[in-house]
Parts: C-alpha cells; sequence; structure tokens
C-alpha cells in the first residue's frame, strides 16, 4: 500500500500549523496579564528596556497580546516580515512582539531606551512566549 500524495502531507501539515496558530493566539488571550508581566520583567532583567513605569509596560503587553487574535493574518505577516528568517522555526507571536519593540515601543513615552539586536531581543521576548507554543 503506498503513501499518502505530497499534497495531502502538505495540507495535513498546513492544518496542524493552522491549529498551533490558532492555540497560541488563544492562550496569549487568555494568559494575556501573566505572560505581559513575565515579559516586562525580563526584558527589564535583560536590560533590553529602560523604562519610567514597568506597570505601563505591562498593561500595553497585555493589551497586544490580547489583540494578536483580532488581527488579520497579512497585518502580523507584514510586521514580522524584516525578521521572518531570524531562527529557525520562530514563534510569530515572538516575532511580532520583537518588532514591536525595535519599531514602535521606543517612541512610547514611558521609554527610555531599548538595548540589544534583533536576535537578542527576540530570544529574550521568546523565553517568555515560547511556553504557550505547543510541544
Amino acid at each position: 500500500m503506498g503513501y499518502g500524495s505530497p499534497e495531502n502531507t502538505l495540507r495535513g501539515i498546513d492544518r496542524k500549523r493552522e491549529r498551533e496558530r490558532k492555540f497560541m493566539l488563544s492562550q496569549a488571550y487568555q494568559r494575556a496579564d501573566e505572560l505581559a508581566i513575565k515579559l516586562v520583567i525580563r526584558l527589564l532583567d535583560k536590560h533590553i528596556i529602560e523604562t519610567d513605569s514597568s506597570k505601563a509596560m505591562q498593561e500595553l503587553f497585555s493589551e497586544k497580546l490580547r489583540r494578536l487574535s483580532q488581527m488579520e493574518e497579512f497585518d502580523i505577516q507584514y510586521k514580522i516580515a524584516p525578521i521572518r528568517a531570524i531562527v529557525p522555526n520562530p514563534n510569530f507571536i515572538s516575532q511580532y512582539l520583537t518588532q514591536y519593540i525595535t519599531e514602535d515601543l521606543i517612541n512610547h513615552k514611558n521609554v527610555n531606551d531599548i538595548f540589544g539586536d534583533d536576535l537578542e531581543i527576540y530570544q529574550t521576548v521568546d523565553s517568555v512566549i515560547e511556553t504557550i507554543r505547543p510541544e
């Protein structure tokens, strides 16, 4: 008996990726406050961000995590395009937050400075966000 066609295999992979994506977005939404607190603590500990208000940063990241599930796929992909290949098998939520930090957060009134290159920031963000990635 033969194996499934390559088309069936690709469709199966696509379905699995879509389920993982939906699961991660759901977890980001449900655990937004917890993840935001951990993320801000990690960003401060790793000296990635310098801020006047960690509370404001926590609220900001919590809102970003909640809004991700309502965003169009195109908008997410557009945002992460500059760092699409930052690591093998990247976490799209970590990529999105990394780009947000490097492009937008620097202009926030409570942010004094941002340090580190894209990879350092991604790795710091992903060390928190990876907890919602299915195994």
